[in-house]
Order: structure tokens, then sequence, then C-alpha cells
């Protein structure tokens, strides 16, 4: 069984330019990734999906892999799909590149899950009743069904508390997908759907088209970098740890 953690890493984006070399305590965030990754008791492979030689540079400088991906791919999931297509793996991890605090162990959550189950794709989350996470649209909330498959992704605030009775137990999704070879194959292949474009969710487009998304739930308070100022939280949190 061939299992891959592929870091897709865009050396642009919109909120942080080039946020994946961005330093955190001394080193680029895409070396926090994938050391975190290299932690993983189930992978035999970690591999990094960029469209920049820099970050390849540096990649390789640090003792990583990269895979150099056209720039015009829409999405990191395509980004990954380019560059593991054709090199036999069973089973792919999509691990985003600003996810500088990720554990080994996060990861072989999902893997164990996506060995066992007949879902196309597992993915992770955590519960919260923090108000800052939960009103936050840059954290993700699911709702599931009573087997802990995904019914819907949304920025806004579900499911929905009318009666004000603070006692609501939130799913804060983790930007972290597994996939089945044949399950990634298919997604890619799918248009962009009217869910996905209006939340700006890829995920989304995976349940319009009938695919069935696994939680999994983890014990991870994830810190993903999506401005600046989020280095300052990732940094005071392995300060602590240290």
């Amino acid at each position: 069984m061939k299992i891959v953690i592929a870091i897709p890493a865009r050396i642009g984006s919109t909120r942080f330019p080039r946020k994946i070399l961005a330093p955190i305590l001394g080193k680029p965030m895409i070396q926090w990734v994938f050391e975190g990754a290299s932690q993983s008791k189930l992978a035999t492979d970690i591999v990094v999906a960029t469209d920049s030689e820099e970050i390849q540079e540096v990649v390789t400088g640090f003792g990583g892999t990269a895979i150099m991906t056209p720039s015009e791919l829409q999405s990191g999931t395509d980004r990954v799909y380019y560059a593991i297509k054709d090199m036999g793996y069973d089973l792919i991890v999509n691990l985003q590149g600003d996810e500088p605090l990720i554990r080994g162990d996060i990861l072989d959550s999902v893997i164990s899950e996506l060995l066992i189950t007949d879902a196309d794709i597992v993915t992770p989350y955590k519960t919260s009743r923090n108000t800052e996470e939960i009103f936050d649209e840059n954290r993700v909330k699911i709702v599931a069904d009573n087997k802990n498959y995904a019914l819907y992704f949304s920025r806004s605030v579900i499911p929905f508390d009318r009666e004000r009775t603070g006692r609501v137990m939130y799913k804060i999704h983790i930007g972290i997908y597994g996939f089945k070879k044949e399950s990634l194959a298919r997604f890619v292949s799918l248009k962009n759907s009217k869910l996905e474009k209006i939340e700006k969710l890829e995920q989304l487009r995976a349940l319009e088209f009938g695919m069935r998304i696994k939680l999994v739930e983890v014990d991870y308070d994830s810190v993903p970098v999506d401005v600046p100022e989020d280095i300052l939280k990732v940094e005071e949190k392995l300060k602590r740890s240290f």
C-alpha cells in the first residue's frame, strides 16, 4: 500500500503573498508543515507540489521532495493530482501548506479511516464552543449525519442555535483531505459547482456531485495561516510547546 502526503504550495496568495515561505521562528512555513507531516507513521512518502522554483529550492534545501506543477492550475487539489497522478499511490492525503502546527498523529487519523471507510474522502474536524472561532468566516463549520458523514460545509454558523442555548458543539473543519486514488481522479474531473463558487469551498463540489465525505474528530488546535497576523499566533503556540 503506497500512501503519500502531498502538500500543495503556491507562491501567490491573495491575502498573504508568498506566505508559504514566511519565516516562523527562523524556518520557512513550508518546512514546519513538511516536518510535521514527516511524523506520520503510516505515510510512505511526502512531496510538495509547487508552481515556484524558489519553493522547490527551499524544499530540496532542507531535504524534502518538491515536484513542479503548472501555475495555472485552479486549486491545491488539482496541483496535488498533477504531481502524483502517475506515481502509483493508493491513498493520497492533501495537506495544505499553511498548516505549520500539523502533527503526524492527525494525518494518521485520516489515513487510518481512509483504509477502512466506504467514503470517497476523509477529512478531520475538531469540536468547539469558542465564539471567536464559530463566527470567523475563515473557520469552516460542518453539519453531519448520525454516522458522521458530512452534509454541508459553510463559512456561516451552522447549525443555527435558534433558541440561543449556548449548548451547541460546533464542528470546525481542518483543511486536510484524504482521497482514494480513484476518488481524487474523479474529483478533479468535475466542474466547479454552484455552492463551491458561492462559499469558495471546493469540498462542496464533492457533495454536490454525490461523493461521500467521512469526518474524523481529532484533538488539534489548528492555526492555519490566512493573513500575516496569524504568524504571531503560530509562534506563540510553538514557543509554549518548547
